[in-house]
């Protein structure tokens, strides 16, 4: 089993990653769950219907009430009605600041059960059991949060879990559009930090068709990028935005496909498209890497279609909104090179500019 521990100024926590993980419950967590009152597993209705008896069944030996709420799947359970209905349902069944939260799903499903964890009663613990690839990505960290009409993640916290249990067989369920946009976050990972691993990557032609055995350390080999960024600011006031290289222009193309139209890494894939484009112009980046990219996301299933569908002005009106722009102004997250993330301010007309290229490149992908 693969383990990494997250250290944190006021918190640390362990992540797991195995076939066995669940069997902490009865060992390494045991402490944690005995000083707990009730439990409440908060889960993706999808995921539920497929695995949730393999975490109750793992809690079996629990002395304590453990109840289930069930949420929408994907990011339809990341709204404002389903955040006060998980709140309504705690306090109806005397849930109190001695409870327990279990996020069991994939990123989404873990930002809304982190959210609700950091506000029910000004906080109280929770435990992510990811479904998902893309959830290495989310789960960690401790940044929790529900959409709004107007933008992805407008409303959250930070709030960091006490543990994450990653069960890999789970993974094997998993729909190829969710293998692909958790794969799109580990590509992320490496472009931020390692220029062979990304290489390494590009030229996987099992890229979205993993194995288990090839997937479990590359998840680990990502959540340590994560970790040491979120090690280093906690809160986002330097690093950790390097975090976000793809993310503004990708959050902007999950709104305009109205959240769940597209998965939130086929958004992000785009998005990186992007921010390569961007680069070329502000870092030093060929454009060739640029169009390996292009090239490998099309090969390999990612679409580009939205950029064809909508234009530049209604991403922009999006983009506007991104929580890192700062009094009307864009800042991105781009590569001097492979490895080498950095923050710019970027004006409108090469937003434009950048947007007309990628149409370009892209023409004809679907």
């Amino acid at each position: 089993m693969g383990k990494l521990s997250v250290n944190i100024a006021d918190s640390s926590y362990d992540v797991h990653i195995g076939a066995d993980s669940y069997g902490l419950f009865t060992t390494d967590y045991t402490e944690l769950l005995e000083s707990v009152d009730k439990i409440a597993i908060i889960a993706d209705e999808h995921v539920a219907s497929l695995h949730l008896h393999v975490l109750q069944d793992s809690l079996e030996t629990i002395s304590c009430e453990i109840l289930v709420k069930t949420v929408p799947a994907g990011e339809s359970c990341k709204t404002t009605d389903v955040y006060t209905d998980c709140l309504s349902f705690l306090l109806e069944n005397g849930f109190t600041r001695n409870s327990l939260l279990i996020a069991f799903g994939g990123g989404a499903c873990g930002d809304l059960t982190g959210f609700v964890a950091a506000t029910f009663m000004r906080g109280i613990r929770y435990i992510h059991c990811p479904t998902s690839i893309l959830a290495h990505d989310s789960a960690v960290g401790g940044k929790t949060a529900i959409n709004m009409p107007e933008g992805k993640n407008m409303v959250g916290s930070f709030h960091q879990p006490s543990g994450v249990l990653f069960n890999e067989n789970l993974f094997i369920t998993l729909p190829p559009r969710e293998i692909r946009s958790g794969m799109a976050e580990l590509l992320k990972h490496a472009f931020i930090s390692d220029i062979a691993w990304t290489k390494e990557l590009l030229s996987n032609p099992s890229f979205t068709n993993p194995s288990l055995e090839w997937l479990a350390p590359e998840l680990l080999r990502g959540i340590h990028v994560k970790a040491k960024i979120v090690e280093a600011d906690e809160y986002e006031k330097s690093v950790r935005k390097f975090l976000n290289f793809g993310h503004t222009f990708g959050h902007a193309v999950e709104a305009v496909c109205g959240f769940g139209g597209l998965s939130h890494g086929e958004c992000v894939m785009i998005g990186m498209a992007y921010g390569l484009l961007l680069s070329e112009t502000n870092g030093e980046l060929n454009e060739s890497l640029t169009n390996e990219f292009i090239q490998f996301a099309s090969s390999n299933g990612y679409t580009f279609t939205p950029i064809h569908e909508h234009s530049f002005e209604t991403f922009y009106s999006y983009m506007t909104l991104d929580k890192k722009a700062s009094f009307g102004k864009l800042n991105f997250v781009l590569l001097k090179e492979v490895g080498i993330p950095f923050v710019k301010e970027i004006p409108k007309k090469q937003l434009e500019k950048a947007f007309e290229q990628l149409q370009s490149r892209t023409e004809g992908m679907v």
